[in-house]
């Protein structure tokens, strides 16, 4: 009887609920693990505090860290977190961050840097208006204590707590960031955001999209046209989505569009699930050229129409070329109502400059006769 009950089952409906069991349980585990990095984070910040009260209040040295471990481990075990180095992270976490659970940036020195505050815009600002909150529990223990002796000051500090939690960094991925000093590396592309999108929507597109993007990926030796450069960007998507940065989802290559009875193919199709709009993405081979953002102009108006539904913002379009001049994207940009951004991407430059150097067939061809 069981049996002819589960056969009644509609396999669309189940698949359908169990597609959303899996969303939920995920959402669930992972609400479940950041509070239990906060309440760890809070917890060791609080015995951080209370080490520098005792201390200030008894006139203690840095030995009673020392003998507090050792007590410490005795009732609580040797795996409880309590060794001397943590318990000194604890005291250094808590004397660096004295408004936890936040770190608070003034928010005039936010505003003199455009990327900063791209990437700090949605937090909370004080009732002062003076500073912006930034969650200290966005990324891990491990991390922190990792971040704390390689980034001293406090703003700088700030962006790589909210980008590393933004883009998912692992704390090794983290520490070489810094080291290749991502946030000096990191602008925001040439764009018209600002004059075609709200300013809210604005800058949080400033903050999705960057120049240049790193395709070390993909073997240059292989690209002879376009086509295979965007082949390899499809196959190796996983590495592709990881450079444009969180929020990202792929809907597709040579993306087919009916225009006005005309076949047209989009390069390649995105989704950002935080700007919650469509990204066009051309792709190009050779150096910038100013009717190049005529065309994505024509490809984003496209989607506006035929793919958008009501409750999407506006596509937003990127261009990726081999390089740029600034100048001549900003005359080609200016005046354009529709959002799109310029970028270019690096790729394994020493690979291209040893099959540069390298003789041609036909050379090699010519020797051998001669």
């Amino acid at each position: 009887m069981s049996e002819k009950k589960l056969q009644q089952v509609d396999s669309k409906v189940y698949k359908s609920w169990l597609q959303h069991l899996f969303v939920e349980i995920d959402k669930q585990k992972l609400k479940a693990v950041m509070q239990l990095n906060a309440a760890t984070i809070q917890h060791y910040w609080w015995m951080g505090n209370d080490i520098i009260c005792k201390q200030k209040e008894q006139g203690w040295g840095a030995k009673i860290i020392d003998k507090l471990s050792v007590d410490l481990i005795k009732h609580y075990g040797s795996d409880s977190g309590y060794s001397v180095r943590n318990l000194k992270y604890m005291r250094q976490f808590a004397d660096e961050y004295p408004d936890f659970p936040f770190v608070q940036v003034p928010l005039a020195q936010l505003e003199k840097n455009k990327l900063f505050l791209s990437t700090l815009s949605n937090f909370t600002v004080t009732a002062d208006g003076e500073f912006v909150q930034v969650p200290l529990a966005q990324i891990t223990w491990y991390h922190h204590i990792s971040l704390l002796p390689k980034v001293k000051d406090p703003l700088l500090r700030a962006f790589y707590i909210t980008e590393t939690a933004n883009q998912g960094w692992s704390r090794d991925i983290m520490l070489i960031q810094i080291d290749n000093n991502y946030h000096k590396k990191m602008k925001s592309l040439p764009n018209n955001f600002s004059s075609t999108l709200p300013p809210l929507n604005s800058n949080l597109a400033e903050a999705a999209f960057k120049d240049p993007y790193n395709f070390g990926f993909v073997d240059m030796t292989k690209v002879k046209q376009e086509i295979d450069f965007e082949n390899q960007l499809a196959s190796k998507i996983t590495d592709f989505l990881l450079e444009l940065g969180k929020g990202f989802s792929y809907c597709g290559r040579q993306f087919h569009l009916n225009i006005a009875g005309e076949d047209c193919r989009i390069d390649l199709l995105m989704y950002h699930t935080k700007l919650h709009c469509y990204v066009v993405i051309e792709l190009k081979a050779v150096d910038f050229q100013p009717e190049f953002v005529s065309k994505l102009n024509f490809y984003i108006s496209a989607v506006d129409d035929l793919v958008k539904s009501p409750e999407d913002n506006p596509t937003i379009g990127l261009l990726l070329c081999r390089s740029k001049n600034n100048t001549k994207v900003e005359y080609a940009l200016r005046g354009l109502t529709q959002p799109l951004g310029v970028a270019e991407y690096q790729t394994n430059k020493i690979i291209e400059e040893i099959k540069s150097s390298l003789p041609s067939i036909d050379d090699l061809e010519k020797t051998l006769n001669d």
